[in-house]
C-alpha cells in the first residue's frame, strides 16, 4: 500500500475529530469525552504504525529511533493540543469576531505553527545522532506529510474569518 494511502486513511482522525466537535453542536453534545479519547489514542496509534512501515529501521536503529519518537510525539502532542483549543475558541467566537480577537487568532495560529518547528528543529538533531541523514529526512517528510493532510482536513472544516456585519443568515 502507498504511504499517501496509509496517509489518507488516518489523516482523518487526528484533529480532525476535535475540529468537528467544534464546529458541530450535535456531535460535541452526543459524542462522550472517553469516546474522544479513544479516537485521539487510535489515530496516534495508527500515526506510529504509519511511521513504522515507511521507516525501514533495522533492529539497531529501532531501538535508537522510537524511545526518540515518543518523545517528539509527546512534545508535538502539546502543540496539537494547542491548535485543538485554537480551534475551538475560533468556533465559539466564529459568529462574533471582533478586530482585536482576529487579531488575537491570527497571532496564536502563527505561534502554533512557529512552535512546531521549534519543536523539530530541536528533534533533528536527536535524530541525526541515532538514525542516518536519509532516514531523519525520511521521518521529517513523513511527519510533513501527515501534519499538511490533517491541516488540509482542518481547513476545509472551519470556515473563513468574517465580522457580525459581514454575516448573512444563510450562513
Amino acid at each position: 500500500m502507498a504511504l499517501t494511502t496509509r496517509i489518507g486513511a488516518m489523516a482523518s482522525a487526528i484533529l480532525v475529530t476535535a475540529a468537528l466537535a467544534s464546529f458541530s453542536p450535535v456531535l460535541a453534545q452526543n459524542e462522550a469525552p472517553s469516546q474522544k479519547q479513544l479516537d485521539l489514542a487510535a489515530a496516534r496509534a495508527n500515526r506510529k504504525a504509519i511511521v513504522g512501515a515507511n521507516m525501514k529501521l533495522n533492529s539497531s536503529e529501532a531501538a535508537a529511533f522510537w524511545p526518540i519518537f515518543d518523545q517528539y510525539e509527546a512534545a508535538m502532542d502539546k502543540v496539537d493540543d494547542r491548535h485543538v483549543a485554537e480551534i475551538k475558541d475560533f468556533a465559539r467566537n466564529y459568529d462574533h469576531l471582533t478586530e482585536s480577537s482576529a487579531k488575537a487568532k491570527l497571532d496564536e495560529v502563527i505561534s502554533v505553527e512557529q512552535a512546531r518547528l521549534d519543536v523539530q528543529k530541536e528533534y533533528i538533531p536527536k535524530f541525526r545522532a541515532a538514525i542516518s541523514q536519509v532516514k531523519t529526512t525520511r521521518f521529517f517528510q513523513i511527519d510533513n506529510k501527515l501534519h499538511a493532510l490533517v491541516q488540509c482536513q482542518i481547513a476545509q472544516l472551519v470556515p473563513l474569518a468574517h465580522s457580525a456585519s459581514e454575516a448573512s443568515p444563510a450562513q
